[in-house]
């Protein structure tokens, strides 16, 4: 009786778990992009294309909500995962993560390049410039966004990386790669990998500092902007810089 239950039991899950190759041809997920468009894909069954393959007990679909679910069905949040988080998924080995990742590096990038606006002219310009490039970082980095007089982009240079919870921005560096550059003035942007968008302490103390100094330079600093997977911070915007 015991072994009959149990021969049941795996029969009821065996038959419960359907392979995609036996979906109806409008469900399964390479079909429906093919004859109905990319957009009418669920991020499920994008990231299950992504996956390729399924387990015997899952398909890509069923791996690709899993995943979904540990980002709390965030794609800002499932931007920011490493491989080794992407892992502990069951059925999800390190070419998948990769795959995974890279795939949303090169939606990051295109992103970028569609949004990058040739003048600032607002914090928000400075943030279609830095987002694509910081939000989804695990790691703080702190570049400079430098600008000619009539607010013209000359280019971005990143000063300095650090762990998760800061970096070390070197006044002399941000003004010896300003001058060089011939900027007329620069925008400050750094990032938190933890979400938040409130300045620290420590970020209030050294943008004092840098627009104290660059007014000595007759280098203007515009604005400070802070960058998260949630949005952006203007020291500008909040009437902290002069």
């Amino acid at each position: 009786m015991t072994k009959s239950s149990g021969l049941f039991t795996l029969n009821f899950f065996l038959t419960d778990y359907v392979s995609i190759k036996n979906w109806a041809e409008d469900d399964k997920p390479r079909e429906k992009l093919t004859s109905k468009g990319r957009e009418n894909l669920s991020n499920a069954e994008l990231l299950g294309i992504l996956i390729g393959n399924g387990t015997r007990s899952k398909s890509a679909v069923d791996l690709a909500r899993d995943i979904l679910q540990i980002a709390q069905n965030d794609l800002a949040k499932l931007a920011t995962l490493s491989i080794k988080d992407l892992c502990k998924v069951s059925g999800i080995g390190p070419a998948k993560a990769i795959t995974i990742i890279a795939a949303i590096e090169l939606g990051g990038r295109r992103k970028q390049a569609r949004e990058t606006p040739e003048f600032i002219s607002s914090s928000k310009d400075a943030y279609s410039y830095f987002g694509p490039l910081l939000q989804d970082k695990q790691y703080e980095e702190f570049w400079i966004l430098l600008l000619k007089q009539n607010n013209a982009i000359i280019g971005a240079h990143k000063i300095s990386e650090g762990g998760m919870t800061g970096t070390v921005a070197d006044h002399k560096r941000i003004f010896k790669v300003a001058l060089e550059n011939y900027a007329a003035h620069i925008i400050l942007c750094h990032n938190h990998p933890s979400g938040s968008l409130k300045p620290s302490a420590a970020d209030l103390k050294l943008t004092q500092k840098l627009v104290s100094a660059g007014k000595h330079l007759d280098l203007g600093i515009l604005d400070h902007v802070i960058i998260s997977h949630k949005g952006f911070y203007s020291f500008a915007d909040a009437g902290l810089i002069e």
